[in-house]
């Protein structure tokens, strides 16, 4: 943990602290909520544990407190969570080795640990800002869900105090950087106008993944604008050496 933590600038290391904190919040309203809504305090706790992913949690408990069954949850759940398959591709380069570091790594592929993996220009930062940004998430969000949910009676309406704007908050400072990127911006602006125009019309969840229909519009970077890896430098499809 120590070489990651020397790995990366102190603004990266700063940015995966409030995250954190931010998430703490988070976590702490879904147990709470969880557990004021009639679960027992074991569900919210092994969802953080088992699912990892505060968006499908949120969703599967908003269906089953709603009078909806379990097989619904669990639908709902997997829907969210058909959007981290493709995050999957794009950080695959700091999964490697044996299956178990793999898997997991698996575990770990949230909106916040794949941001900040692209955000890095090398292989080993990748790697150190996923590894970190993942562990100190998992551990945060799950510590904080069982204080939430343990706190939960008392908590009472959690809205009232703000802690479910706190996750799109998250999101939202996290996208904001990348829309520096003309492609980019063109790729959010037609995404989001999809999910906004189908959400009345489809179940939830699916606006989220329709938005994907972003990309087609994205185009292809030119050459130059093909991040390093590795220090070698993509250009034109063919690997060269970059100076040292």
């Amino acid at each position: 943990m120590r070489s990651l933590l020397r790995t990366l600038e102190h603004a990266t290391l700063r940015d995966i602290a409030l995250v954190c904190l931010a998430d703490a919040l988070v976590g702490a309203s879904f147990g709470a909520i969880s557990v004021s809504g009639g679960l027992p305090l074991w569900v919210p706790v092994a969802m953080s544990v088992l699912v990892f992913a505060g968006g499908s949690q949120f969703a599967a408990v908003g269906v089953v407190l709603s009078g909806g069954g379990a097989l619904a949850a669990v639908a709902t759940g997997l829907v969210l969570n058909a959007r981290l398959l493709p995050f999957g591709f794009t950080v695959a380069d700091v999964l490697d080795g044996p299956w178990w570091r793999r898997l997991l790594g698996a575990q770990l592929i949230t909106d916040e640990t794949a941001a900040f993996a692209l955000q890095q220009n090398d292989g080993r930062r990748r790697r150190a800002a996923f590894w970190l940004c993942g562990v100190a998430l998992f551990a945060v969000w799950n510590v904080s869900v069982l204080l939430g949910a343990a706190a939960g009676g008392l908590i009472g309406d959690t809205d009232v105090l703000g802690l479910d704007a706190a996750f799109p908050a998250v999101l939202l400072a996290l996208v904001l950087p990348a829309l520096a990127d003309r492609r980019t911006r063109v790729a959010a602006l037609v995404g989001a106008v999809v999910a906004v125009a189908a959400t009345p019309y489809v179940p939830a969840g699916l606006p989220v993944l329709l938005a994907l229909v972003g990309l087609l519009f994205a185009g292809r970077p030119r050459p130059e604008e093909v991040p390093h890896r590795d220090g070698e430098l993509v250009t034109g499809g063919v690997l060269k050496e970059e100076a040292r």
